[in-house]
């Protein structure tokens, strides 16, 4: 008769853990950099920022 083994999970076995949480963060960055991007280009923040140029260059 044959000798059964239970199922064994070895979870030791780390090695795509790096690749994962580099993807991760890069998705967290590119959806960071998206929202700075809108809120960038909408029209009251471009009003503040060209005011602040404005300003710091009129000195």
């Amino acid at each position: 008769m044959k000798d059964h083994q239970p199922f064994h999970l070895e979870l030791s076995d780390d090695s795509g853990a790096n690749t994962a949480e580099y993807s991760i963060v890069t998705l967290a960055a590119v959806a960071f950099a998206g929202v700075l991007a809108a809120v960038i280009s909408s029209g009251t923040v471009q009003g503040l920022l060209e005011g602040l140029i404005e300003s710091a260059l009129s000195f």
